[in-house]
């Protein structure tokens, strides 16, 4: 047995930081007076959080507790995050119930899809309350960032780099996790202002012009207007989402690589290459689909492919027509880069073009060396933003479990989605598909009258789309042999 600091604290301080999160919206106020009878929703929910996290936080014991010698790190941070995560959940959902805007079970829903940046929706924007709409946008945004980027701003423990790494960051850019949190909330930040400055000089009402900023970079798609980009008709705030949800589906390493100028350093890291090489093709063939199969010019076809291709790979879920009414093939096309989705180490879903990477050069090799033994062996390689890494065994042993088990998920979700709703396989595919890679497209499944075993399946996707399939898991059996042990106490 060895000692750890108190888990009880990192609850408590998580938790404080969700509670002030959840005041923010109120900031809204002042630029729509007419709501503000709705503080009490947010200022009830948010004291009572701060509140909450205070007293864990003075209850903690000052010591470590013991741990067992079998637990990595990542093991023991898994719990509490999940736990974070699911105690977020319930107070986003709050405002929504005191309201009278959604159910209990609504509003979990919609607080769920927002921190997990998924976009899919149960709520009716049209007739929604500026703050509510501003409460969404921002709870995409800061779950994209993550929880412990934004504490590890302010406070700095030892436990804060394994709580990163279990939030779903595999990559650490600065020498220190403090550095790291900094910089990411800089550029962050930073793209927050001017994406929003730029929408509003575009013609965009600049409330919704913040609130689409948030979504975008979080790879979101939470909207103020039901038919969502499409709204406004504009192909400059067109071309400005694209921009938005390419930063946002780009690592951070490679970010920070361009906002150093490191241009050249950037463009050379397979995952850039990869993921251009990609949107390419899958954009000139949903451009031939669309002029083909929808009597559209190819012009048109073009402008709404790359919109859509590039909101899709993201797993930003922004649209500027109706997705439905694409062609079998397009959409077909749209549930593939659903299932990759955007970079590691970015705000977007799905598989991760690196790990779609690597399986695709793994096999590659494996049928050419077949097809053409070689007399040497080859060592694969691949760029990364901190420099060139080895393809070896661990790797691709990782990479290949997780491709299994993610494949596993989809099959296992799709067929209780399509149990507890009735709809066809197709429709729980296409819909679960879009809850676990977070994108939050919808076929029309979701709705105020989804049963609520279906809500919970979907729900369960998100969060194994947002946090990845391990952490989630490794959390439940964490918490399991918890209560096992204290049982036998």
């Amino acid at each position: 047995m060895k000692k750890t600091i108190s888990e009880s604290n990192v609850y408590g301080k998580l938790i404080m930081l969700i509670g002030t999160l959840l005041l923010l919206p109120i900031a809204v106020v002042p630029f729509f007076p007419g709501e503000l009878q709705h503080i009490s929703s947010f200022a009830i929910p948010s004291i009572s959080s701060v509140l909450l996290g205070i007293i864990i936080c003075v209850l903690a014991p000052q010591k470590g507790k013991p741990v067992d010698e079998w637990q990595s790190p990542l093991q023991r941070a898994s719990l509490p995050i999940l736990c974070v995560w699911f105690f977020a959940f319930f107070a986003g959902a709050i405002p929504f119930v005191m309201s009278g805007q959604l159910n209990f079970m609504l509003s979990l829903f919609e607080s769920a899809s927002g921190w997990t940046t998924t976009g899919l929706t149960v709520m009716d924007v049209a007739a929604a309350p500026r703050i509510f709409l501003f409460h969404r946008s921002f709870m995409q945004y800061c779950g994209g960032l993550g929880f412990v980027i934004m504490i590890a701003v302010l406070v700095q423990s030892k436990q804060n780099m394994n709580l990163y790494s279990a939030e779903g960051h595999p990559d650490r850019i600065m020498p220190s996790l403090k550095k790291t949190a900094r910089i990411i909330s800089l550029l962050y930040g930073s793209f927050l202002l001017i994406g929003s400055l730029i929408y509003f000089l575009f013609g965009m009402e600049l409330f919704d012009a913040v609130c689409h900023t948030m979504s975008a970079l979080s790879t979101a798609g939470f909207t103020t207007h039901a038919n969502s980009i499409g709204t406004y008709g504009s192909l400059p705030i067109e071309i400005t989402t694209i921009v938005l949800m390419l930063i946002g589906g780009t690592n951070f390493a490679v970010l920070l690589l361009l906002a150093k100028r490191k241009l050249k350093k950037a463009a050379q890291v397979s995952e850039v290459r990869f993921m251009f090489g990609i949107l390419l093709v899958f954009i000139l063939l949903a451009a031939a689909s669309l002029a083909a199969q929808m009597n559209m010019s190819f012009g048109g076809g073009i402008r709404n492919a790359v919109f859509g291709v590039v909101a899709v790979s993201t797993t930003s879920g922004y649209y500027i027509a109706d997705y439905l009414a694409w062609p079998p093939f397009a959409l077909g096309l749209l549930m593939i880069l659903m299932a990759i989705g955007g970079s590691a180490g970015s705000t977007a879903g799905g598989l991760k073009l690196f790990r779609a990477y690597i399986v695709l050069r793994v096999t590659a090799q494996s049928v050419k060396n077949k097809l053409f033994p070689a007399r040497k062996v080859t060592t694969l390689s691949c760029n990364r933003a901190q420099g060139k890494v080895p393809i070896d065994n661990a790797l691709v042993k990782e990479i290949f479990t997780f491709v299994f088990c993610y494949a596993g998920v989809l099959i296992a979700g799709t067929l209780l989605l399509a149990l507890t709703s009735g709809f066809s396989l197709f429709d729980a595919m296409f819909e679960f598909t879009s809850a676990l890679s977070t994108t939050g497209i919808s076929n029309g499944l979701t709705s105020g009258s989804l049963p609520v075993g279906s809500l919970l399946v979907l729900m369960f996707a998100m969060v194994l789309g947002r946090l990845e399939i391990f952490i989630v898991f490794i959390g439940i059996f964490s918490g399991i042999h918890l209560l096992r042990k204290k049982a036998h106490r």
